[in-house]
């Protein structure tokens, strides 16, 4: 029979992919978020109820729990420099409003944390939060698990660039500490059967695949599994979890904030102490997927342009998330725009699949080197950089990472707004739009739009003022111009 579910954080890496597997096993969802227009193109829409909320606030925490029979807490705040005490006040609240709701079940998903060591921060902050669930009065599972393997994943996506861009590695200490990674799918096939466990259980259960091994085994099995000749490593032990995270930061996608509380799990070795979970919930019938073939797994689904979610899909908090300022009030009484418009050949139908296609591998069709040194720049201050790419590389999704950027407005195929997410004095949008021009052919227009914060941010747009030139009208130029040439019939 199936249950009443209601998942907080569903617009989040392991949200959104239990959400279609509760759906499957027939039970009800509601999905709650703080933004709901990130969840409009969630191919699950139509059978899920979405609403609002958000954990900070109690009064929508207990409206998303009423009447609900299972509550999913799939949320942190990671990127906030204080999270420890964000995330303890949520999670006092979710438990607070879950029994005066009356609820059944609180499910929680965990960091598998060593007993005699002294915690990082995060490992710390996610053993607190899983202590405050199982005190609250409402039976809750904890399900604690070291790195999670799947496309997309921030652990994954780690572990990718560092072994693909590197082959000879100056690595620190901790590659030789013993790890437990478990696939995704493995995580989920335990977070869905949770769900429909009999019984008032109250209590935490490790969850990992079979493999135990060391970092460092793990990035030299990703690159049997890649194909890619075997890894250099030398072993330096004074890189400190910080320095490491510098590294990280600038060699893969994972920004600083994520990469600092990811190396500081790997210090301590992260091993399930029991099968406990067993007694409870059986493996999958085909057993658990060893460390091989979850990244034989992920590679695939990454060739295959078919990640569901990515870690980046979750918007970095502390980011503009306001809308986009129509009123020159909003800044004070300035703000700065870049408009450009050309007409062009190619059919608004062409024109459009080049501005959706636009960042990842096909780059930004202006001074590729300028967006380059701007994305380390990015890097080297604790943002995102160019390097989170993009999911698909010929269609976009509401509320998705691009690059430095997220994909804030929609409406294909006409128009494409996007939010900067990189540090700056400001915030900062930018519009790529295709019409139908009366001429014949299609009209496109560019908008890039500044709201500076402070005199840094009127500095800021007037430093880089003289650049626009080459970088926005190249833009213009190159993204017309690629239309053209995809219009013309083959000869």
């Amino acid at each position: 029979m199936g249950m009443r579910c209601v998942v907080f954080g569903a617009t989040g890496y392991i949200g959104g992919r239990l959400i279609p597997e509760l759906l499957r096993a027939g039970h009800e969802v509601r999905a709650v978020a703080r933004d709901t227009g990130k969840l409009a193109e969630a191919p699950w829409r139509d059978q899920a109820e979405v609403v609002h909320g958000d954990v900070t606030d109690p009064a929508s925490v207990g409206a998303a729990l009423e009447g609900q029979e299972v509550a999913y807490y799939l949320v942190h705040a990671l990127h906030q420099h204080d999270f420890v005490a964000r995330d303890r006040a949520a999670a006092a609240t979710v438990a607070s409003r879950a029994r005066a709701a009356g609820v059944g079940r609180i499910i929680y998903l965990g960091g598998l944390t060593p007993d005699s060591a002294e915690l990082s921060s995060h490992l710390a902050s996610r053993a607190e939060v899983g202590r405050i669930l199982l005190e609250s009065g409402v039976p809750t599972i904890v399900l604690r698990a070291a790195v999670i393997l799947g496309s997309g994943s921030a652990s994954f996506e780690m572990l990718r660039h560092l072994t693909e861009r590197l082959p000879m590695m100056v690595t620190p200490r901790w590659v030789h500490n013993r790890v437990q990674p478990i696939a995704v799918r493995d995580v989920l096939h335990y977070l869905v059967r949770a769900a429909a466990l009999e019984g008032e259980i109250n209590r935490g259960f490790d969850i990992g695949g079979p493999d135990v091994l060391s970092y460092l085994d793990m990035m030299r099995r990703y690159a049997l599994v890649a194909g890619l000749p075997r890894r250099l490593v030398i072993p330096v032990p004074m890189l400190t979890p910080w320095l490491s995270a510098q590294w990280v930061n600038l060699v893969t996608p994972v920004p600083r904030s994520i990469a600092v509380p990811l190396i500081e799990s790997l210090v301590h070795e992260v091993v399930c102490a029991d099968d406990d979970i067993s007694a409870y919930i059986p493996a999958p019938d085909a057993g658990r997927i060893s460390c091989d073939r979850a990244i034989e797994l992920a590679l695939g689904r990454i060739r295959d342009a078919d990640v569901p979610t990515r870690w980046s899909d979750a918007a970095i908090l502390g980011a503009p998330s306001g809308p986009l300022p129509s009123d020159p009030a909003w800044a004070g009484g300035t703000l700065y725009e870049d408009v450009r418009e050309r007409s062009t050949s190619a059919e608004v139908r062409i024109l459009w699949q080049v501005i959706e296609s636009i960042g990842g591998e096909h780059g930004w069709y202006s001074f590729p080197l300028a967006w380059s040194v701007r994305g380390w720049i990015d890097r080297l201050l604790g943002g995102v950089g160019l390097r989170r790419g993009r999911r698909d590389p010929r269609y976009l999704h509401l509320g998705e990472a691009l690059d430095w950027w997220r994909v804030e407005y929609l409406d294909r195929p006409h128009e494409l707004r996007l939010r900067a997410e990189m540090r700056l004095p400001g915030r900062a949008w930018l519009e790529l739009s295709a019409v139908p021009d009366p001429a014949g052919g299609a009209r496109y227009r560019q908008r890039a739009v500044f709201e500076p914060h402070g005199l840094a941010g009127h500095l800021y747009w007037k430093a880089i003022a003289p650049f626009h030139g080459l970088i926005f009208g190249g833009m213009v130029r190159n993204i017309t111009n690629t239309a053209e040439r995809r219009g013309i019939p083959a000869g």
